[in-house]
């Protein structure tokens, strides 16, 4: 390319704006980023994400079967990515926003179901986005080929955390805890009633409660995660900030 058009930051190549459009305008058919078939997936889950949110209020079997296949999807772009050689920022994107967005349409639900919570779910809502959105524009602007790749050196516990076992598994229990919360507003039969048991008029849960407090910790630990996530990002990004200040001076100094 020309000069001008491409400069070097890190291990990847950063196209000037215009020249992307042109090429996204210009793509083959053959290879059309936007056909990926990870992202294709990732279509998917957003239609599946507005069809729970429409029998949302009152068709809980319709909403829960939706929503859950939209998450369990979720593992499926991107192993679909990895298989098929086709991972793309754009589908990392569109993946992390299609994540926040639908995990928050069911919180503002909840937040209404109940009320006296509202404020826990605004916070949950906020520190998602905020420690999400920070570490990706971190990733991309230190030139990481993906957001869930992470050098030990910067934080070995995140590295775990983006594992695609533990990923898995933390990510599936965080939803689970909000979609018993959900269904725990419909389900009203406790598991079971004995009253010849010590504290039985205390401990009658139904299905959906018993779920919420076995996922409430896997909860607990994803919105640890999310705090530490920001963090690292901010210092990240106070980083470059440094580095290209530093740089900036010595350019100048070197005019002078």
């Amino acid at each position: 390319m020309s000069n001008g058009v491409v400069r070097r930051r890190g291990s990847i190549d950063i196209v000037d704006a215009k020249v992307a459009v042109d090429l996204a305008t210009a793509q083959s058919y053959k290879e059309n980023v936007f056909l990926f078939t990870p992202n294709l997936i990732g279509y998917s889950r957003i239609i599946l994400a507005g069809v729970a949110l429409h029998f949302m209020s009152y068709h809980p079997k319709y909403c829960t079967l939706a929503y859950g296949i939209s998450c369990l999807l979720d593992a499926a772009d991107g192993y679909a990515a990895r298989a098929l050689g086709q991972s793309s920022k754009f589908g990392a994107v569109l993946d992390m926003v299609t994540d926040r967005c639908t995990t928050s349409s069911l919180l503002i639900y909840l937040s209404s179901v109940y009320p006296d919570y509202t404020m826990i779910f605004q916070l949950l809502i906020t520190l998602d986005f905020f420690s999400h959105y920070m570490h990706m524009y971190s990733s991309l602007v230190t030139g990481s080929r993906s957001h869930k790749v992470i050098d030990k050196d910067v934080s070995a516990f995140l590295k775990l955390y983006y594992n695609p076992t533990y990923l898995f598994i933390i990510c599936a229990g965080n939803e689970l805890f909000f979609v018993a919360l959900y269904l725990t507003k419909w389900i009203h039969t406790p598991l079971w009633h004995n009253p010849n048991l010590p504290f039985s008029f205390l401990i009658q849960p139904t299905w959906a409660e018993l779920m919420a407090y076995c996922c409430l910790p896997i909860c607990a630990l994803k919105n640890i995660i999310n705090l530490v996530q920001l963090w690292k990002a901010s210092k990240i990004l106070v980083g470059v900030d440094l580095a290209e200040r530093a740089k900036a001076r010595e350019e100048e100094a070197a005019k002078r």
